[in-house]
């Protein structure tokens, strides 16, 4: 599911400054920003000394976001102030006497945590992390790059792995959570579609990923979007899939991810044809329900005390009333800003939040349930949950998915023990914890997947 974007951002904007202290920042420099329960977030940010000028970017590099850029930035009185209008985050920081650290906070929400950026060595490479599970070319299969056909406008990229041998094959569309996703579903670093689809593929089932519409190479407006959009482009993709000579039609599924687990059975009910799905943490509870949850636990996770939960869980309550009566996105943003002023925010904090807050798929996600939804669907289905999940929780979350598809009688819902929300053996389950974690995607999740589907398409 979404969570906030913060700590991302920065392309510096152009600043009056001494010459001297602009070429004293220029430079790579290294961060750590911690974000709770023990967690950091690293961070790498690049400045520049132009003729007129600083320009930088910042990297979050444990959520794989690069080169993204602030709002406006000044030095001043041997200080950096940096602003990040789009999150609602500043960070100011005092350069060194000997020019090695900026120290000093990132701000965002009326809180604020201390930073400190320490500068790079010119022959030092940037840190990475390690991910073992990635596959590496050449592969023991076929790769196409594929191009198909969606909604009016919208023509969809993406990649379709084919076993070896003749075939026809039984086959899978991946869909991937919320966010602007490509076809790998990339997470900090984790590429879980790649993965997940290398180990189908290595199994006999063929496995087609793509890039949501608007992004990578598939066309469309991403940013205007909902679910029931990303359902289309998932019943296209599936409808792909049955097209191909390679592909046995009678034996086309659906494995969907957090969001996509809300989107898979909206194909499913409507289509017939759908062989089976697959729940990868997907909602079984209604948006606004789920979200307040999700706040709860990865908060308290992070260690934020309870009647900062309680003051966050009232000012939500409110917000999402308001949004989801809006009549469209503007009347949802005027109807946010309101909540959130009068709830006494910062004014960086309320414009950020009534961005996320307005947009088309946030409040189609919030008013929806998936229960009348789920109760449509006939096909086989296998709903998973990591029991540390603190985005989807497990508990809750596939009670209400087995009591919708209690007319389905081929339905199997497991938790996995230790697994977080990204199916990664985990400590606490905080997606804190994410990026530090190597493991991509456990093997006992892996194994489950493809032993029911290939139980289900001999």
């Amino acid at each position: 599911m979404r969570f906030g974007a913060a700590f991302i951002g920065l392309v510096l904007g152009v600043v009056m400054a001494s010459a001297a202290l602009a070429q004293e920042v220029a430079g790579d420099w290294d961060g750590a920003l911690t974000i709770g329960g023990g967690m950091t977030l690293r961070l790498a940010l690049h400045v520049v000394h132009e003729p007129d000028g600083l320009t930088a970017t910042l990297d979050s590099l444990d959520q794989g976001a690069l080169g993204i850029p602030a709002s406006s930035a000044t030095l001043h009185g041997g200080k950096v102030r940096i602003e990040v209008t789009k999150i609602g985050g500043a960070f100011v920081g005092a350069l060194s006497a000997d020019g090695t650290t900026l120290s000093g906070d990132w701000s965002q929400g009326g809180r604020a945590t201390p930073l400190i950026f320490t500068r790079r060595a010119a022959s030092v490479a940037a840190p990475t992390r390690h991910r073992p599970q990635t596959p590496h070319k050449p592969y023991p299969y076929r790769e196409d790059e594929v191009s198909y056909p969606s909604t009016p406008g919208v023509r969809l990229a993406g990649t379709l792995t084919l076993p070896e041998g003749p075939g026809p094959f039984p086959a899978v569309v991946l869909i991937a959570g919320s966010g602007p996703h490509e076809r790998d579903e990339e997470v900090f670093g984790h590429k879980l579609f790649l993965v997940l689809g290398d180990h189908l593929t290595r199994n006999g089932i063929a496995v087609l990923r793509y890039d949501k519409r608007g992004l990578g190479g598939s066309t469309g407006d991403y940013k205007a979007a909902t679910s029931a959009d990303f359902a289309a482009d998932a019943e296209a993709s599936a409808a792909y899939l049955r097209g191909r000579p390679e592909i046995d039609r009678q034996r086309v599924g659906l494995i969907g991810h957090s969001e996509g687990g809300a989107i898979a059975p909206m194909v499913a009910a409507k289509n017939a044809a759908t062989a089976f799905v697959v729940l990868m943490a997907g909602p079984g509870l209604r948006g606004d329900e789920l979200l307040l949850k999700q706040q709860a636990l990865v908060g308290r996770a992070m260690g934020v005390p309870e009647d900062k939960l309680a003051e966050g869980r009232a000012i939500n309550r409110k917000l999402y009333t308001a949004v989801e009566g809006a009549t469209d996105s503007a009347d949802a943003a005027v109807k946010a800003r309101a909540v959130l002023t009068a709830a006494g925010l910062p004014p960086q904090a309320v414009e950020a939040a009534v961005q996320q807050s307005s947009s088309n798929w946030i409040r189609f996600f919030l008013a929806y349930d998936p229960a009348p939804t789920l109760a449509k669907v006939k096909c086989p289905v296998l709903a998973l949950n990591g029991s540390k999940d603190l985005q989807v929780p497990p508990a809750e979350d596939l009670a209400a998915i087995k009591g919708a598809l209690a007319g389905n009688p081929d339905v199997q819902t497991v938790e996995l023990d230790g697994l977080n929300h990204l199916f990664q053996t985990a400590t606490t389950g905080a997606p804190s914890e994410y990026a530090q974690i190597e493991e991509t995607m456990s093997p006992r999740a892996l194994d489950l997947i493809t032993g029911w589907i290939r139980a289900r398409t001999p």
